[in-house]
């Protein structure tokens, strides 16, 4: 593994990653470095670091073990295929893919969101409103908010109970990260009323409202 030499998205960090699987190095059922060996590994930071791990934990392929490490779970062939293909896809059709789950999920999330669930969604909406305040000053900073933000409608679909429709998201879930992360980050962008809105609705337990306030999140962030 190469170290990166200049400030790096958080994708470059978790393509190295991907490459240490591809080659051999790191196979199936293998536990892979802890992450200050990864941050000594890629010269990035620690927060870089996580994320980039995280976004592989996303697709399937890597898995997080409490108490014991990340390894390896699946060939990145097998996890990664239809996360390339979404990331190769047009706007249109992605955003138009991202409505059609998202607002359900919303709708499912306010009809089975449980006790955890909420605990769970107000902590993500208050440390997303809060890193979204102000505006990003680092790299580092940059990708925590996107992680923030990402972490939140994770949660939000997670909440609906739908393990397969957590699974697709998860694959779908590095394209947004990367379409969050590509555009403008801070207080102009940061749709808070919406966000609150939507997790208040979920919260409330209140479907209709919850699809609404979906409808209306995605209407406003769509270009």
């Amino acid at each position: 593994m190469q170290t990166v030499r200049r400030r790096t998205l958080i994708a470059q960090v978790s393509d190295q990653l991907r490459d240490e699987i591809t080659s051999g190095r790191w196979r199936v059922g293998d536990r892979i470095p802890t992450e200050p060996e990864l941050c000594e590994m890629t010269g990035t930071a620690r927060n870089t670091v996580r994320e980039a791990v995280q976004a592989l934990v996303h697709v399937g392929i890597l898995e997080r073990r409490q108490g014991s490490g990340t390894y390896v779970i699946a060939d990145v062939e097998q996890g990664s295929a239809l996360a390339e293909y979404f990331a190769a896809a047009r706007e249109r059709d992605l955003w138009e893919l991202r409505e059609a789950v998202e607002v359900t999920a919303a709708v499912l999330s306010a009809r089975r969101r449980d006790a955890a669930d909420i605990e769970d969604l107000l902590a993500l909406l208050a440390r997303r409103n809060e890193l979204w305040s102000r505006e990003p000053e680092t790299e580092n900073e940059r990708a925590e908010m996107t992680s923030a933000d990402t972490a939140l409608h994770r949660a939000i679909v997670a909440a609906s109970h739908n393990e397969i429709y957590l699974q697709f998201y998860d694959l779908l879930l590095p394209t947004i990260h990367r379409a969050v992360a590509a555009g403008p980050v801070g207080t102009c962008t940061s749709f808070e009323r919406e966000h609150t809105e939507l997790v208040e609705a979920i919260v409330a337990g209140d479907p209709q409202r919850a699809e609404a306030a979906a409808q209306v999140f995605i209407a406003r962030l769509r270009p």
